[in-house]
C-alpha cells in the first residue's frame, strides 16, 4: 500500500477543537471615533479636509499634483540646502576623531576568505 493514496483517502480532521457554535457579536458599534492617541481627539470633517492639511514627504494638496508642480521646476529653485549649525550631511565633515577608520590588510583578507584566514 502506498502512503500517498492512504493520505488522500483519509478524512482530514483538524487538530484544533472549538467549543460551541460560532456566534458573531449581536451589537457592535461601528461609528467612527478618533484614535485614542490622536493629538486633537476629534475626527476631521471629511477626507478632503484631512488631505488638504496632511503632510507626507511634502504637501498632499490637489493643487500640487494637478498643476504639475512636482518635477516642474528644478531643485535649485527651492533655495540653498545648507546644514544648520551643529548638523552635518556627511561623516567626513565631522572632526577627525569621528572619521571612518581605513581597513587593514588583515581585515580585508578575513572578509575575502569568509574568516578562514583567521584560523590558518
Amino acid at each position: 500500500m502506498q502512503a500517498t493514496r492512504a493520505l488522500r483517502n483519509a478524512a482530514r480532521t483538524p487538530l484544533i477543537h472549538f467549543l460551541g457554535k460560532r456566534t458573531p457579536p449581536t451589537a457592535v458599534d461601528h461609528t467612527p471615533r478618533a484614535h485614542p492617541a490622536s493629538p486633537s481627539g476629534i475626527l476631521p470633517d471629511s477626507f478632503a479636509a484631512y488631505r488638504s492639511k496632511a503632510q507626507q514627504h511634502g504637501p498632499l494638496g490637489r493643487a500640487t499634483f494637478a498643476s504639475g508642480a512636482i518635477g516642474g521646476s528644478p531643485g535649485a529653485s527651492l533655495g540653498p540646502v545648507e546644514p544648520k549649525q551643529g548638523e552635518y550631511f556627511d561623516r567626513n565633515e565631522l572632526p577627525e576623531r569621528f572619521h571612518r577608520l581605513p581597513w587593514t590588510e588583515a581585515e580585508i583578507e578575513a572578509i575575502e576568505t569568509g574568516g578562514a584566514s583567521l584560523f590558518s
